[in-house]
């Protein structure tokens, strides 16, 4: 009699390896044939997504509330007990696959992966990969815990943004220093966290007879392009965007009158028109929110309301809750999540129609049959988001729902258009940063020698904003992008998305309904097909060179005078 696998998401949460095992012992003894094999791995789907799933609800709880003892104790018992169980059970399953020499129908891209991961795997690394979860946790609860005392209140660092968009500028400077203030408090706590991540990960690639980043570039499963590819990728960044970035600054110094742009000068709207405040709170982001999705696509936006019916968003900022926004798949039920830290900007905004494109992926895809063909390259996950943020460009003012005047969604979508093109140079920093640490891991040990390397990339592809002054926050901005600790070189695949979700979006520009079409249909694919055809069912290119990214500068560039134009009344 088989063991019987949790039902509710209650009984999920009990869960321990033991209810597990049973299923996977049971699947490890059986004999694979073509008749049994369809049956054979829907069983094993559900055992795999059901113990994903509770990866997921677990680490959520530590996001939500980094003060929740008890929520990282559960998580710690996940990652030290259940997780290099699960992880060695499944690593034998896809061996058994792979060596019957079967291949169920749409099944051809997961077994590509799972002879990498085999060939990837080692036992002894298990306790390596769990310390690692341990350790990445640990930098959420240090940053998590920055708090200051603005105005006589207790505040985040991420309710002090608001500041950053105030006219007045000795008040958005003073909030800025006492934000970096509060983040150079733990310089040496991220130093020392950072030499024990490292020093994991080189061990973990050594178990494995590779450098750091071939083996990381394996287990990201990169397949369709290669280190010199990111680096052709800097060098068309550098060459074709640098040059854009650097006129937005100038533009932006001579609109606010000042000698020289600081840090604090690049979130004020230059024209000294107040910050846009699209909400006043949560619940008013949700109904602009969906209003936009709904004329998006009706099914989106059903897919959207069904998340707020079900609870399945955590969009407020507070003290203890974890940085930054994702949208995590619940991949059992085949319902996401979403997470954020909204405090009344227009970036909430966007973030919230960033992640709703990661949720729509998952709705698109919960028809696949099996868990392994849930998993999306990264590259092309981003275009789901980044695209979506686009798509909804339209929609932004209150003729549809959304949260603007007509002057007001010009001006926002003016600001996301040079967002992009601000992004790419900082993108080639963190990527490129990233490339050096694993280039020379002996001189990276050394956060002195991480503080220099940062500082030349920002250099070369950040021109524009006088640090002078403030040198040791600027060389320690690598502290501030979770990626490098958490998920170490994943951040090209946003730039590279970026790109995609500009072709996207130049399609719109021409059909919007078509081009919406195409970017269901390339969701709904799941990953049963490879990065360069996803990229193409959206209608895209996967694209690494200086012209595709001038063709897309000339048109973010064409398109963003316009819509100040607009936002201006001209």
């Amino acid at each position: 009699m088989r063991n019987e696998l949790p039902g509710t998401t209650a009984e999920l949460l009990q869960a321990d390896w033991s209810t597990f095992e049973p299923e996977y012992r049971d699947l490890a003894a059986q004999t694979l044939a073509a008749e049994n094999v369809a049956g054979w791995l829907s069983r094993w789907s559900r055992a795999s997504e059901l113990v994903a799933e509770l990866y997921n609800r677990l680490y959520v709880a530590t996001t939500v509330n980094t003060a929740d003892a008890e929520a990282e104790k559960r998580y710690q018992h996940f990652t030290e007990q259940i997780y290099p169980q699960a992880s060695e059970a499944d690593q034998g399953l896809k061996e058994k696959l792979i060596a019957s020499g079967l291949c169920p129908p749409g099944f051809e891209i997961p077994l590509r992966n799972y002879r990498a991961e085999a060939d990837l795997y080692r036992a002894e690394n298990l306790p390596l990969i769990s310390e690692e979860f341990q350790l990445s946790n640990e930098y959420f609860k240090i940053t998590g815990a920055q708090t200051v005392t603005w105005e006589g209140k207790e505040t985040t660092l991420q309710q002090l943004n608001p500041v950053a968009e105030d006219p007045d500028r000795q008040r958005r400077e003073a909030a800025w220093r006492l934000s970096i203030e509060r983040q150079l408090a733990d310089r040496e706590a991220l130093n020392a966290l950072w030499q024990k991540l490292l020093d994991l990960r080189l061990r973990m690639a050594a178990n494995t007879g590779r450098d750091y980043r071939a083996f990381r570039t394996q287990q990201l499963l990169r397949f369709d392009y290669t280190p010199a590819d990111c680096h052709k990728f800097h060098q068309a960044i550098e060459e074709t965007v640098v040059p854009a970035a650097q006129r937005i600054y100038e533009r932006r110094r001579r609109l606010l009158g000042v000698d020289r742009l600081r840090p604090w000068d690049v979130s004020v709207d230059p024209y000294g028109r107040p910050a846009l405040h699209p909400f006043q709170d949560v619940a008013g982001l949700k109904r602009g929110v969906s209003a936009i999705f709904h004329h998006v696509d009706p099914v989106l936006g059903g897919y959207f309301d069904s998340m707020v019916s079900e609870e399945l968003l955590d969009l407020d900022n507070r003290k203890n809750k974890g940085p930054g926004g994702y949208c995590n798949g619940f991949d059992a039920v085949r319902k996401p999540f979403i997470f954020m830290n909204a405090v009344g900007t227009h970036d909430d905004v966007q973030t919230l129609l960033h992640e709703g494109g990661h949720a729509f992926h998952v709705f698109e895809s919960a028809h696949l049959p099996y868990h392994a063909q849930l998993s999306v390259p990264m590259e092309f996950a981003e275009v789901a988001s980044m695209g979506m943020e686009l798509l909804a460009g339209p929609y932004l003012a209150h003729d549809y729902g959304g949260f603007y005047t007509p002057q007001e969604a010009a001006r926002a979508r003016a600001s996301h258009l040079e967002g992009i093109l601000l992004f790419w140079p900082y993108m080639a920093v963190v990527d490129a940063f990233q490339h050096w640490v694993y280039e020379n891991p002996s001189q990276a040990m050394q956060p002195n020698a991480c503080d220099a390397a940062w500082g030349d990339l920002w250099g070369r592809f950040m021109p524009g904003v006088d640090w002078s002054g403030f040198e040791d926050a600027m060389l320690t901005g690598w502290h501030r992008k979770l990626h490098i600790f958490e998920v170490p070189f994943y951040y090209v695949e946003y730039g590279l998305a970026q790109l995609g979700a500009v072709q996207v979006w130049r399609n719109a520009l021409e059909d919007q309904a078509g081009a919406v079409a195409r970017y269901r249909q390339a969701l709904s694919l799941g990953g049963t097909v490879t990065l360069p055809q996803l990229y193409a069912a959206a209608g895209a290119r996967l694209a690494f060179d200086a012209p595709m990214l001038r063709d897309a500068v000339q048109l973010l560039e064409e398109k963003m005078a316009g819509f100040e134009a607009l936002a201006e009344g001209a």
